[in-house]
Parts: structure tokens; sequence; C-alpha cells
């Protein structure tokens, strides 16, 4: 069974079992969330989508851990006009592991 759920702005499709990283989520290493923003369920042949969720459908979900993603460098520079910037951004990320599917 798989299930497509969206947080932090972006689609996931996740199965049980499943590490993955979303947008930081304010809550502490080993705690178990409740993931209930979910668009579509699906096992097998049959799929159930939601409009625009499924109702009653939750993912259960345990933090694993929460860290910065790699640095992305910026590089902004205007030809001829002496112009140069220099910038870096790291994301913070959550790291989830999905301990079932229920809907």
């Amino acid at each position: 069974m798989y299930a497509v759920i969206k947080t932090g702005g972006k689609q996931y499709k996740v199965v049980a079992g499943e590490k993955f990283k979303v947008e930081q989520i304010p809550a502490d290493i080993g705690s178990e969330i409740t993931l209930d923003q979910v668009l579509a369920l699906g096992a097998g042949e049959t799929i159930k989508f939601g409009a625009p969720l499924v109702e009653g459908a939750t993912v259960l979900a345990t933090v694993v851990s929460h860290g910065r993603h790699d640095k992305v460098k910026i590089f902004k520079m205007r030809r001829r006009k002496h112009y140069q910037k220099h910038q870096g951004h790291r994301q913070n990320y959550t790291e989830l592991q999905i301990v079932s599917i229920n809907g």
C-alpha cells in the first residue's frame, strides 16, 4: 500500500517502512507524528483519490533526525559592470520513517 501525502508545500509518494526527507517539522527525535493531508491511497490496482484530501486517511511517521542539506551556491554577475555577488543557502530538513498508512 502506498500514499501520496502533502507536507511543507510538496507532495511525496510514501510506502510503509520508507525513510525520506521533508521540510523541517518542529518535533522531537523519536516522536511519532500524524500526517493527515493524504491526497491519494493506492493498493495494487485500486487507487483512491481525494477531492482534495482522502477522508479519514492518515499516515503515521517517526522522526528519525534533523539536519541541513548540502549548500546551494548562488552567483550573480552583471557583465562589463564589475558586479559579482556570491551567496550560499542550506535548507533545514527533517528525516521521517513511515510506520503505517491508515485509511
